[in-house]
């Protein structure tokens, strides 16, 4: 089989259409590789864009020169959310992380995993449009007559606690190799969902006969389980109680 580009395959109609007439858009592989940069350092887009122009290392990555023209902030905005539209992220993602292992990139001497809250706007709704939202997934009727309204509205997100913290929004779990820590496998959930629930999802049988490495959170029979179906080295922190000595020589 063919092996296609997601990255073609996902604009090839838009390739069409620009062979029509209009200004030429930025190459796709340049765009992927500029969100690589902002995920890497954390920039927003408008930061993006000012350190691709400020910074000649960036230019080099991205195979621009001096004097060629660097896309703004709207333009990244705008490539990521047709990533999105199309559906392609899991499958760049895949893609790149398969040309990375191919290139003895990925150490494979073990592998961490974790979560993380991602938090989005908090909106102030009724509990009855709260219990409907939570219950079915969709948003109120009435909210749909003012659409400037439903389009600031979240009805994926949800609340958890952690902590005495409060959280609205969703959650990522990640599995990374623990040498080079680049991530090798992510789930993202809503916030509701607890980190172990996710842990089957993220072992893969690449991870057999490597240690595992998690806080407490992943603990419990069910992860024991998984762990031992997995065939990884459960090496999951235990969680520790009042009272309770540990011998350091411990080993599992």
């Amino acid at each position: 089989m063919e092996n296609i580009n997601p990255l073609d395959k996902a604009f090839n109609e838009e390739s069409k259409d620009r062979a029509k007439g209009g200004r030429p858009s930025f190459d796709k592989l340049l765009m992927f590789k500029a969100l690589i940069i902002q995920s890497l350092y954390n920039l927003s887009d408008d930061q993006l864009e000012y350190q691709i122009v400020d910074r000649s290392s960036f230019k080099r990555f991205l195979g621009l020169k001096k004097s060629d023209k660097v896309p703004d902030s709207k333009t990244f905005w705008f490539f990521r959310e047709q990533l999105i539209e199309k559906d392609v992220i899991m499958a760049l993602f895949k893609t790149f992380n398969e040309i990375l292992d191919a290139g003895g990139v990925f150490a494979n001497e073990g592998k961490m995993v974790d979560a993380s809250f991602v938090e989005a706007p908090r909106k102030r709704n009724t509990r009855e449009e709260n219990k409907q939202i939570k219950q079915t997934g969709t948003a109120p009727e009435h909210w749909k007559e003012t659409p400037h309204k439903l389009c600031q509205k979240d009805v994926d997100a949800r609340w958890t606690k952690k902590n005495n913290v409060t959280f609205f929004g969703y959650k990522n779990h990640i599995k990374a190799d623990t040498k080079t820590k680049l991530i090798e496998e992510f789930i993202v959930t809503d916030a509701s969902v607890h980190d172990s629930q996710a842990i089957e999802g993220l072992l893969t049988e690449n991870d057999e006969g490597q240690p595992l490495y998690a806080d407490s959170a992943y603990t419990g029979e069910k992860q024991e389980n998984t762990y031992k179906s997995k065939k990884v080295i459960n090496m999951v922190h235990e969680k520790g109680y009042k009272g309770r000595v540990w011998d350091i020589r411990f080993q599992r």
